[in-house]
Order: C-alpha cells, then structure tokens, then sequence
C-alpha cells in the first residue's frame, strides 16, 4: 500500500485527527464522498477542509444545492469563522428543473445542452479555478437527475471534469434520497462515513470510518468524533504497535521503602501495575504516593479521576503532605477529572496519550470502574485498556490503574472490571478482622519478569500517608477475612 510520505501529494483536512487516520491527508486532485444523515457533521467537516485551505492560501468554492448562504454563515460563525475567503456558489433550482424533460445529461456526447444545475456548477469552476471544492449536496443532485443512470453519468463526469483541472474535490451525501446509490462510493477515491448513536444515559456517540481510500494504508475501524467549537476534533483509534521507541527499563521508587522491597525493588518503566481493593482501603492513596515519590524526582506525572472529585482528592492527599499541589504548581502534575457520561473511550484515550507526548512519566487512571463505564460495550473494555497499556508501556510510562473489588473481606472479592491478567504487576489491598479490629494487609499478588515477596504485610493510612508495616507472620487464614492467631507469634504493626 501507498504510504503518504510524499506530503507535497496530499492536502490537510483541517480537521484534528482526521489526517492522522488518513495516513497524512487527501491525495491531491481526486474525488472524496463524506456521507452521514443530517446532523452528523458534514457540513462543518467541508467548512473546516476549505478554511484550511484559505489559510494556506488556496483558492476554495462551496457549491451548496441544499443550504443557503445565510445558513452556510450561521454555521461558521457558531464556529468563530470567517467565510470572506470562501467562494459559496448558492445554486436554488426552479421548479422546472424537477420536469424530467429539462433534464440533460453531460456525459452522453451526442446531447448538446447541459442540465442548467450542472451548467451553473461549471461555470463556477471555470470562474474561481479552486484547489479545493465542496459539492452539498449528491441528494439534491439525484433528484434533479431523475434516473438513477443519469445521476450516475453526472457524478462521473464531474468527477472527470474537477481532476481534470487539479481540483481537491470533496461530495456531500446526507442519505435522504429515496434510492441511495452506493455506487458512487466506486466512483469516488475515498469515502469517508460519518454516525451518531444515541446512548440511554449521557451524551450521544459519535464514530467516523473510512470506508475505501484507495491506494493508502489509512488506520481503520471506528473512530470517536465531538463536534465542539471550532468543529470537528476526530480521536484516532489507538494501535499499540505505533509506539514502540523505549529502551532499557530502569526501576522507579514508590516512596514507600517496604512496598519497594516486596516489588523486589520498585516499579520498572514500561509496565502497568493494578492496585486492587474493596472501598476505604487505601487504593488511590497509594496511587497518590507514586505520584508525589515521581514528582519529588522530577518527573512530570497525570491523574485521570474517575470517582473522586479533583478538590477532593488534592485537599486529602494536602492533608497527608504528598505534596501533589507543589507538583501542580511547578508543573510537573496534571490532575483531570473525567466524566464517562460526557467523554467518549476515544477522547479519554486521546487525553491519555496527550498526557505521553507532555512527557507524562507515570499516569494514574482512577478507576477502572469508572473506566469500564465510559465503555460503551463492557465487552471491549477490556480490549481498549490491553491497547492504551500497551502503548503507554511501550513508550516507557509507568501506569497505575486503581480497581475495586465490591467485597469488604473473604475470599470473596470478585469484581466485573477484572483487569489482572492484563497488568504487569498487581497490588493487593485487603481487610481482615483481629480482636474485633478492623486491620488492613498488602500483598503482591503478581509481578511480570521479576522476582516479588510473597508475604502479607501490615497496610495502614496514617496522617503522613500510606505506610507498610511488618510480616503478618503471627496470623493464619488472612485471605478469608477472619485469620486465627498463632499463639507466641508477633501479629505485626
């Protein structure tokens, strides 16, 4: 497959994201459709084309048969934009245009006049001689076509007629004709899909998909989309395999000396670590405390919270003197507060790998769960975060993923977000009872390539943060929540 490293062949989208999925953008003097049903954007993705070539300095035409130039403007200016460089042709058919005996076609060359639409849509052509144009829209076109093979001999022709004068040409279809031709998706030189779904609860999805572009190893598959001011930002789908520039792994300290001798020596760059646990037990704390050992070493970190609030969480660890607001206030901390009903998996995602290329050393994501719900489809949740792992792993981030597990003490301590045969290393926090105290242990349960302790040891949340204690030797039965007592053996603090 062609790969776009010839960037004078192609044109920028304009649109965040897009020339990413592209493979670099769109090759130059050929046709493209972007289809979708009303409202999914078409529109501000044609706008956002031509606006970026105005600002390069090209000469651009939109061709609208469907919107008039007050609400082509109306849309700009939602956006901040200025139409002034883009030459709109407004092309309002008369009724006569609909009689099936006014209409010619431009194909056949014994027919002598043009159908006057097409006409006019020449004639602009010929007038501004653009880089790039926009046609809105092939439904206006197949109805004044009347027959599906007239229609077809249009697009063709006119598709013929935009390459043959070095035009950039991009066909809007809405889908609202009765009879939707998919043949002119073989037509076109790429195709570009655009959906909306609404959800039960939250904001609606969006996905983009290219569906041919010929020639272009272009990254397939859905793509999450927003529609913000400023229009379009597109969040390419996340290929681990992309990412893969880290080198020797070095070891990084938690801050906690007896957490880092039970990792048999601390955390190495590259892998992810679950820190696992029923409520209250301490989890983001001790996310928290990774964060302030990698933010006194100078490292720039980032949170992702998807429980506790942003002031909440800086004002507990303030009290624990972590330090996380003199990280913030020198720039070495991001803290972001997500909200799965509002952020789609691809812009999380997106946020995430923002947070890589700021030089985020170790990220934290809190918490899985919350994670599991912004995921549309449970099913893939675990596909997303085996991906963004991965990628984060491979450019050497140390990532943190807190998880809760719904059960309070025992063996039983199950949860649906079960993402400990993804993590390299996992980190378990439980309670267990004494002497009608409730105590509470830490364990490795898993390190991936290296050697860890085996042993339980004592947890505890104290007012300078997260401490470990000693061997729990003096107690049997810890797992199941209610151990025994070995009698002359020291129960650990």
């Amino acid at each position: 497959m062609e790969q776009n490293s010839d960037t004078g062949r192609f044109l920028s989208s304009g649109v965040p994201g897009l020339d990413t999925i592209l493979s670099g953008g769109f090759t130059r003097d050929r046709l493209y459709l972007v289809e979708g049903e009303p409202g999914t954007g078409k529109t501000t993705l044609a706008l956002q084309f031509l606006t970026e070539g105005v600002r390069l300095g090209e000469s651009v035409l939109y061709i609208t048969l469907a919107e008039s130039s007050a609400e082509l403007a109306a849309v700009a200016h939602s956006h901040g934009w200025d139409l002034s460089g883009i030459h709109v042709e407004e092309i309002i058919t008369d009724q006569n245009a609909l009689d099936p005996d006014q209409q010619y076609s431009i194909f056949h060359p014994s027919e002598i006049e043009l159908g006057t639409t097409t006409q006019r849509i020449l004639a602009a052509i010929e007038k501004y001689q653009p880089t790039r144009a926009v046609l809105d829209s092939l439904s206006e076109l197949q109805l004044l076509a009347e027959s599906a093979l007239r229609y077809r001999r249009q697009v063709l022709a006119l598709k013929q007629y935009l390459v043959s004068r070095n035009c950039t040409t991009i066909f809007l279809d809405d889908r609202t004709a009765l009879n939707t031709d998919l043949q002119v998706r073989s037509v076109a030189h790429g195709v570009i899909t655009l959906s909306v779904a609404d959800q039960a609860y939250g904001n609606e999805r969006r996905h983009l998909r290219i569906v041919k572009y010929r020639g272009i190893a272009f990254r397939g598959g859905a793509h999450d989309y927003r529609i913000v001011h400023g229009g379009l930002r597109v969040f390419p789908r996340l290929v681990a395999s992309d990412s893969r520039v880290r080198k020797i792994r070095q070891q990084l300290s938690t801050g906690l000396p007896e957490l880092d001798a039970m990792l048999g020596g601390g955390i190495e760059e590259g892998t992810s670590t679950l820190v696992a646990g029923p409520p209250g037990s301490g989890k983001s704390t001790m996310a928290a405390q990774c964060i302030s050992a990698a933010a006194k070493r100078g490292e720039r970190c980032a949170m992702f919270l998807f429980e506790e609030s942003r002031n909440n969480m800086l004002n507990r660890c303030e009290g624990m003197q972590l330090g996380l607001n003199n990280a913030i206030a020198e720039g070495l901390l991001t803290v972001q507060q997500v909200d799965p009903a509002e952020l789609t998996p691809g812009q999380f995602t997106q946020a995430v790998v923002d947070a890589a290329d700021q030089g985020a050393r170790v990220i934290v994501i809190d918490s899985l769960n919350g994670y599991m719900n912004a995921v549309p489809d449970e099913r893939f949740m675990a596909t997303y975060l085996h991906e963004l792992l991965t990628y984060l792993g491979q450019r050497g981030v140390v990532t943190i993923v807190v998880g809760i597990q719904p059960g309070l003490i025992g063996t039983n301590m199950s949860s649906s977000a079960d993402a400990s045969y993804i993590a390299d290393n996992v980190v378990m926090l439980r309670y267990f009872e004494s002497a009608g105290e409730v105590l509470q242990a830490i364990s490795i349960f898993k390190k991936r390539g290296s050697s860890h302790e085996r042993k339980l040891r004592r947890f505890c949340i104290t007012a300078q943060g997260p401490r470990v204690g000693t061997v729990l030797s003096g107690f049997h039965g810890i797992l199941t929540g209610v151990p025994t007592q070995v009698a002359g053996n020291n129960p650990g603090n």
